[in-house]
This record gives C-alpha cells, structure tokens and sequence, in this order.
C-alpha cells in the first residue's frame, strides 16, 4: 500500500513539472495547430536551445570533431542506398519534385556517408569525428506526439565516426567519456547496457566478435557498471544503451551508441591502408550525447523542476531599482551585466520593491538585485 501512495506522489509531482505547462509559463515555447509536432521556441526558450548546442560544440573542439552541415532533402535514391526506402519510408515526409521523388532527412547518416566518400581516404585519416546539428524531420503519428518528447521537427548533437576495427575501443571509451561529463553537469545518474548480435544480423561472425569484445572492454575501462542484453542488438551492429533517471526517478534515453557495419558496406566505403594497393573498409560509429535537443530540453525543465541552473538559466538576473531616483544606476547597472555576457532584464514599473521581488522570484531569475540611493552613491549592489 505504501508503494501505491509513493507512486501516485511521484505522479501527481510529475503533473505538477510537467514541461508543457512550464514552457508556457515560463514563455518557452510553444506548438500551434498550424503545424503539429513542430514547436516555435521563444526568445527565451531559444537562450536554452542554443546555450545546449555551444555546450556541446565547445566540446567538439576539445575532442577532437568537425562540425559539418549537409541537405535536409535528398532525392530517394540515397535512402533506396541505404535501406530506409524500404524499411523506414512511412516514418518520412515524401514528395515529388521535378517529376522525382525526394524525402526530408529523418538522420544523418547516409548523407554522412556521402561526404566520406566525395574523395579518396587514407587510414591517415582515421578516426574521422563528422558532427551535425541538422535539422530533423520525421512523421510522427498525430496520436503519437507527446511535447517536446516525440516531435515532427526536432534538432539532434548527432555525430558519426569513422574509424578502422582496431580502433574501436578507443573511440567508444572516447564517447563513454564524454556521455559521463555531460550528464555529471546535468545531475543525471544513468544506466548501461550492452546489447550483442541478434539471431539475424549483417556482416561476418568475426567482426561482431572483435566488435563486442572492443566494446566490453571498453565498458570496464569505464569504471561504470554495466548489464548484459543478450541478441537485443541491432542487425547491423551491436551498441550500447544509455538510460538516464531524472530527479523524479523516471528513466529515459537520450544518448545513442551504435556500431554499424551495414551503412559503409552499403555505400561501398573504403580507405587506402598501410599498403596503399589494399582498400578497407571503415566502421561507423553513431554518436549522440544529447539525443534530440528538443527532448533534452523537456527533460532538463522537468529535473530542474523550472529552476534554471545559472549557466543554462534564460534569466540570469534582474535589477530591481527602489525608486525612480535609483532607475538610472539600475540602468547602468543593468548595461555592465548585460556586456559580461549575461542574459540580464531591469524592473523600471513604478511597482513598491517587494512586489518587484516577488515576481522576479517567481519568474525564476537567479539573481535578483536590488539598488536604492545607497548603492547608486556608492557604486554598488
């Protein structure tokens, strides 16, 4: 009995941060009949929106990435190429132009493909890290789309690595990383999972051996501990499942890690090897730390329960003035912040100073400072 109230708690706790009703609040975001399942972010909620991408692309440069953009259309036979005609094509936008059918990109990777293999490669350029923040879009039954959760147009930190089978451990361990410092900045804890060769599967007994033995490695290297999912592997590679729980214990996933030896195979992908008269053919890693940013978004509004941290927050601080006599500091006060490089507003209404408080406090800015005749003589806040 007692576990049946502390789920209806947590239930009623999860209504009551629900990030649709946040959003709105919050002026966020939100979605209109005209276009179902695509979302207009407001000027706050774009702050966030972009304030997530340049978290990640700072670490691009870090780790060693080149960002990339490629088309949001492609004509048809790009995905006849790569399998998603046939397997994915009632989850795609479709339509004809010029007589020819063409479809809006539901992901990246074929078109990823495409610019591996423009020109001749060497294993000199191996591991090569493609990153793209392209725009998404995939129909979504309307019944099916829920928020920011499962969307129609979305954004993901999607990325793609090419890289020769020895070098597989290292590149996973690389991503593994990166998973666990973005996800330690967030306040996630989350779960891993291995998932090995399903019964049918693509490509040779010997590379899913080395694969799934590069990767286990890979996950004890971690120092995380992790679980075994036996055959739940994809039929082009074996991959790693991450589940994150947010602060209201719900699980979710977000990041992605998949080995694919169908898509190089598919496109006829190689590089020149040591010897440069034999071709190889590369592995491709699919990698995404935040997932769809759109749901990223949902997810941390809902964890932080609408209290922004100071780094991601769209309202860093307001400058509440006493009087009019003190509006001109305030003002000044306001344009130094605002130089910094915070997101910073000034409450000029002729509101009395604890109603001025109030609000802000509740409109959630993380500094809320106040300036009387005092600080305007003395320069300070």
């Amino acid at each position: 009995m007692l576990l049946s109230f502390e789920y209806i708690a947590r239930i009623e706790e999860a209504k009551k941060y629900d990030h649709r009703l946040l959003g709105v609040k919050q002026e966020l975001f939100f979605c209109h009949p005209l276009s179902p399942g695509s979302w207009f972010f407001l000027p706050h909620g774009g702050r966030i929106y972009n304030k997530l991408m340049e978290f990640i692309k700072a670490q691009y440069r870090e780790r060693g990435y080149h960002e990339v953009f490629s088309p949001t259309m492609y004509n048809m036979q790009l995905w006849e190429t790569s399998g998603h005609a046939a397997n994915y094509k009632e989850n795609m936008f479709v339509f004809e132009v010029e007589k020819q059918e063409f479809g809006l990109k539901p992901m990246n990777c074929p078109g990823h493909c495409l610019m591996f293999e423009h020109r001749v490669r060497s294993y000199r350029e191996l591991p090569l890290r493609l990153a793209d923040f392209g725009v998404l879009h995939r129909n979504e039954a309307s019944g099916a789309l829920t928020g920011l959760t499962r969307v129609r147009r979305f954004q993901q930190d999607d990325a793609h690595i090419f890289c020769r089978e020895s070098q597989i451990k290292d590149e996973v361990m690389g991503v593994l990383d990166f998973i666990n410092y973005a996800y330690n900045i967030f306040g996630f804890t989350y779960e891993l999972k291995l998932s090995t060769r399903p019964e049918k599967y693509l490509g040779d007994l010997e590379t899913w051996e080395k694969a799934e033995a590069a990767l286990t490695e890979a996950l004890n290297q971690s120092g995380k501990p992790w679980e075994i999912n036996e055959g739940d592997g994809a039929f082009y590679g074996p991959k790693i499942d991450i589940s994150v729980s947010d602060a209201l214990n719900r699980k979710f996933q977000c990041a992605t890690l998949q080995l694919d030896f169908q898509l190089p195979s598919r496109f006829d992908l190689s590089y020149s090897a040591e010897d440069e008269a034999k071709r190889e053919r590369p592995v491709m890693i699919h990698r995404a730390i935040l997932g769809s940013v759109e749901r990223m978004f949902a997810i941390l509004l809902e964890h932080c329960k609408g209290k922004w941290p100071f780094w991601l927050s769209p309202r860093q601080a307001i400058v509440c003035p006493v009087s009019e006599k003190s509006q001109p500091y305030a003002l000044q006060v306001r344009d130094q912040i605002h130089q910094a490089g915070y997101y910073v507003d000034v409450d000029t209404t002729d509101r009395k100073i604890q109603k001025k408080v109030r609000e802000a406090q509740l409109a959630q800015y993380n500094f809320i400072l106040v300036v009387g005749e005092e600080e305007a003589n003395t320069r300070q806040v």
